[in-house]
């Protein structure tokens, strides 16, 4: 299984106690992450062995993405193991305090590619495509924050 990593980031004036609030409101994904709804499946969603579910997609047509929190240290960090059958690996949100005010807000993800030679050809094609859009995420998240 081939592995592959993700790391973007963004800044906000908001600060890291306000921005890790919004970030790991699950229910509220779906105003700040491109086309995904989550939700708590189980645990309390603000502790490591919670379970979450979020689908990407449009209308019905996308894909589910389980995951449980393996690390919760608000506001700086919290991390997943994803569980699901398209997406395996891991995932950290880190909320850094920036001097004089505000935050950096940083998504990596390090994620198993499946299908082979032929999984690792679309995942060259598809990463670029991944990181704009997690990108764009962040840049949601961090407007959101401000509010």
């Amino acid at each position: 299984m081939t592995r592959s990593r993700i790391s973007v980031s963004v800044d906000t004036h908001a600060r890291p106690e306000q921005v890790f609030s919004v970030l790991t409101d699950w229910p509220r994904h779906d105003e700040w992450m491109v086309l995904t709804r989550a939700r708590v499946d189980a645990g309390d969603g603000r502790s490591a062995g919670s379970r979450l579910a979020a689908f990407t997609g449009v209308g019905p047509v996308g894909f589910l993405d389980t995951m449980e929190i393996t690390e919760w240290d608000p506001p700086r960090r919290v991390a997943v193991r994803h569980t699901g059958r398209l997406v395996r690996g891991t995932g950290v949100f880190r909320v850094l305090p920036c001097e004089g005010g505000g935050s950096t807000i940083v998504w990596e993800e390090e994620l198993e590619v499946p299908l082979g030679p032929v999984g690792r050809l679309g995942w060259r094609l598809l990463k670029p495509l991944n990181a704009a859009l997690f990108r764009l995420s962040l840049r949601r998240l961090a407007e959101l924050s401000d509010r």
